[in-house]
């Protein structure tokens, strides 16, 4: 699916990333090299092909597999441990005599299990936003070197040349250490993989509060409103119940009011995740937590909510 659309939103998003006021020159011109990617239009002609061609795959549900959704947050941070561990280890061990073969079996543990974190990696990076997919195009291509280094630091280990293969093993560990930074970067500074509904609990009213008349909420059709500050999205079901979840997508804050209802479920016109609506429990990805729902009830010809559990 095409993220054009959303170039605006991650325009601003990393203009601001430049105006931190901490630290002293070093670190802003650290935050600043870390920031630039994002705006780096050019990659588009790249990035844009590749995230249709991977969304085009027919994974089926393999997919949600890769995401997460059955975790309850990204897979792809997890599995990153592995190589990583092992390639940090290996390179402890080339410090200390007498280890260079278990040594090299780190390294070719690491390389075994950088496919499936690489994996995982492609198939969240494919529904990010432009300025998201820049950044991470710039992550994945350190990672890239760095398991070439490691491949051929295996090579040579496995030709004799124990201190080529550490040397092509530490630069493939700084490699794979820029790319963990800018992983970082795109992670916690961006915001690419956090739930975006996490703080709806504090926000939501813990008493009866009022949204509208019920003729305000046709069935099947999703209506946005706003309660207290909070955006809510509200469904009347044609068996007369009543849904009403958080407005804005748990995966990257997409207007689900905008949304379809299908089988049950909310679907996000931006990436397509599925909320179930009784519940808000991910039916797809790519959203791995669950939507936030709150109660509700028609009284005297109005729609009621609140939080679930008050009272």
């Amino acid at each position: 699916m095409d993220t054009s659309s959303h170039d605006s939103d991650g325009s601003l998003a990393s203009r601001a990333f430049h105006d931190s006021p901490q630290g002293g020159p070093c670190s802003r011109r650290l935050r600043d090299a870390l920031d630039a990617p994002a705006d780096w239009r050019f990659l588009d002609r790249l990035a844009a092909p590749l995230a249709d061609a991977l969304n085009g795959l027919p994974l089926g549900r393999s997919r949600d597999l890769l995401h997460g959704v059955w975790l309850g947050h990204p897979l792809h941070p997890a599995l990153v441990q592995l190589p990583i561990g092992c390639w940090i280890s290996a390179e402890l061990l080339d410090s200390l005599p007498g280890n260079r073969r278990a040594a090299g079996v780190l390294v070719a543990a690491g390389l075994a299990t950088a496919g499936p974190a690489a994996v995982a990696g492609w198939a969240d990076w494919a529904s990010l936003d432009p300025p998201r997919r820049r950044t991470g195009l710039v992550h994945a291509a350190a990672n890239t070197t760095g398991v070439l280094l490691f491949a051929a630091s295996l090579l040579a280990r496995c030709r004799h040349r124990p201190l080529r293969g550490r040397l092509l093993g530490l630069a493939g560990l700084t490699a794979v250490s820029v790319g963990g930074v800018l992983g970082g970067q795109l992670s916690y500074r961006q915001a690419a993989g956090p739930n975006r509904a996490a703080a709806v609990h504090r926000l939501a009213p813990p008493d009866w509060i009022g949204v509208g008349p019920v003729e305000d909420f046709p069935p099947g059709e999703p209506v946005r409103r706003t309660v207290d500050g909070l955006a809510v999205v509200v469904v009347h079901d044609t068996e007369d119940r009543w849904h009403v979840l958080a407005e804005r997508c748990a995966h990257l804050s997409g207007p689900l009011a905008e949304g379809t209802v299908v089988d049950g479920c909310l679907r996000c016109p931006w990436h397509g995740s599925e909320f179930r609506l009784r519940d808000g429990e991910v039916v797809r990805g790519p959203a791995t937590a669950p939507q936030p729902v709150l109660q509700a009830r028609a009284l005297s010809g109005h729609l009621e909510i609140r939080l679930p559990g008050a009272g």
